[in-house]
C-alpha cells in the first residue's frame, strides 16, 4: 500500500479531476459539480495576491486556483468536521500548499489571515432552510441549504476581511439573484461583472457567476451568455468550445472579462 493510500477511507473514492489533481470524495456524499469548475475558471488570475475560500468542502476550487497559479496564497475555510477532515486530506494527497482553516465564516477576522485579503471566493449553499427537500446526509444538506449561514452572512464575512478594492467571487442560482445582489450591495460589495450560465442555447439560465468589488462605484458589466452544451441530449457530453476551455485551462475567453 502506498503511503498516500492511507489518506483514503473505506467509504471514499478517488476522482481524477485532471492531470494534476485527484480528489478524495465520499461515496454517496456531496461531490463537486460543474458550478465549482465554472467558478474557478471565472476567477481572474491575479498572481501575487492572497485569497480565501468560504465553504471549501472537498477543496476543489482552491486546488484548481492553485494549480493554475491564480493566487500566491490560498486559505480554505470549512465548518463541517467531516468535510474539513476531507479538505485537509485532499490538500495533503495533492501535495498542495493551500491552508485549511476550520471555522464558521461569521467568526472570521482579517487577523486570521495576517491582515486584509485581496480576494474571497465561494460556492455557497443556494437554498433557504425551508425550501427544497432536506437530505438525511448532514453534509449534503448543509452544502445545499443555508444551515450554517445565508448569502448575507457570506457577503458580510467577505466584506469584513477584504481590502478596499478587493474582489468577491460567487456562483449562485439565478432564481435567487436579487438576494445575492442585495446582500452584496448592503455589505459594500458592488457587483462589477456577471455571467449567466445556460445548459444549452434554448435552455433557461441554471447558474450565475458574479464578481463584486469592495467600495466600488455602481456599474456592472454583463457578459454574453455562457453555454455549457451544444445541444440538449440525454447524455450531455457535447461541450461547447467555451466549456472545453474551462476544463482545459480553468479560464474563460476575454469576452467574459471586462478589459
Amino acid at each position: 500500500m502506498k503511503e498516500s493510500d492511507s489518506l483514503i477511507h473505506n467509504d471514499e473514492r478517488i476522482d481524477k479531476v485532471d492531470e494534476k489533481i485527484s480528489l478524495i470524495q465520499k461515496i454517496g456524499g456531496f461531490a463537486y459539480g460543474t458550478d465549482a469548475v465554472l467558478l474557478a475558471a471565472f476567477i481572474r488570475k491575479m498572481g501575487n495576491k492572497k485569497a480565501v475560500e468560504f465553504g471549501a468542502g472537498t477543496g476543489i476550487i482552491s486546488l484548481l486556483c492553485e494549480e493554475y497559479s491564480k493566487f500566491s496564497e490560498i486559505y480554505s475555510v470549512e465548518i463541517q468536521d467531516d468535510y474539513f477532515d476531507l479538505l485537509k486530506r485532499n490538500v495533503e494527497y495533492n501535495g498542495s500548499s493551500v491552508i485549511p482553516i476550520k471555522s464558521d465564516i461569521r467568526n472570521l477576522k482579517d487577523t486570521t489571515f495576517g491582515g486584509e485579503v485581496d480576494v474571497v471566493f465561494s460556492n455557497p449553499p443556494y437554498m433557504k432552510t425551508d425550501s427544497g427537500k432536506s437530505n438525511t446526509d448532514i453534509g449534503k444538506n448543509t452544502a445545499r441549504h443555508e444551515v450554517e449561514g445565508g448569502i448575507e452572512d457570506f457577503c458580510s464575512a467577505a466584506s469584513k476581511i477584504l481590502k478596499h478594492g478587493g474582489l468577491f467571487y460567487c456562483v449562485y442560482r439565478p432564481d435567487r439573484a436579487i438576494d445575492l445582489l442585495y446582500s452584496m450591495r448592503k455589505n459594500n460589495l458592488e457587483p462589477k461583472r456577471m455571467t449567466y450560465v445556460y445548459p444549452y442555447k434554448d435552455g433557461r439560465a441554471c447558474l450565475m457567476l458574479v464578481e463584486a468589488k469592495k467600495g466600488a462605484a455602481s456599474s456592472v458589466f454583463t457578459t454574453k451568455p455562457f453555454i455549457i452544451f451544444n445541444s440538449k441530449t440525454q447524455n450531455n457530453t457535447d461541450n461547447t468550445d467555451d466549456m472545453k476551455k474551462v476544463y482545459r485551462e480553468c479560464d474563460m475567453d476575454d469576452e467574459y472579462k471586462l478589459l
